[in-house]
Parts: C-alpha cells; sequence; structure tokens
C-alpha cells in the first residue's frame, strides 16, 4: 500500500467497506468526504490502478455498470496499514 496515492487508498477503504459499489456510488461517497466533485477523469483511471495492483477485483453488473470488490491482497494491505497506524496513533475511541 506504500506505492498507492491517498485517492487511491481512500478508494481502496470505500470499496472495502461497501457490498460491491459501482463506479458512481463509490464517486458519491468520495464527493461527500472531499466535500467537491471527483471528476470520471479522475476516478476510473485509479480504479483501473487499483484493479492492476490486484488490490481490488472489477466485474461486471450489467453492460453499462461495473461494481468492485477488495481481493485478499488488497484485504491485507488495509490490516496491514492499520497495524502500522496503530503504532502512532490511538485507534480507541473514546466517549
Amino acid at each position: 500500500m506504500h506505492d498507492l496515492t491517498g485517492f487511491q487508498r481512500d478508494l481502496l477503504y470505500v470499496i472495502a467497506g461497501s457490498d460491491e459499489p459501482h463506479g458512481l456510488a463509490i464517486k458519491e461517497e468520495l464527493e461527500e468526504y472531499y466535500e467537491k466533485e471527483i471528476h470520471h477523469g479522475r476516478l476510473y483511471p485509479n480504479l483501473d490502478t487499483l484493479v492492476e495492483k490486484g488490490l481490488v477485483e472489477k466485474g461486471q453488473r450489467d453492460r453499462r455498470t461495473n461494481f468492485y470488490t477488495v481481493t485478499r491482497r488488497g484485504n491485507r494491505e488495509i490490516d496491514a496499514r492499520n497495524e502500522w497506524e496503530a503504532q502512532y496513533i490511538d485507534l480507541e475511541v473514546t466517549a
């Protein structure tokens, strides 16, 4: 995961937290988080990069709609990132 951009990492996390999201659902989620429009020209090339790196699989729901799922490798990368972050921050939420 060290070779991903922050945007690619966010894409991976959104996909991992969703049930086979399609591109527009991922786009909407990130637009809400970033509070600005995410252009297709940014979204889809970065999704393709995650697929090429073996972190995400792309499936086809119908002729016009693809969906995305995190691979085993992608989940391992997320777990490793969480472990690395835990060294530096306290992940427990206090009330």
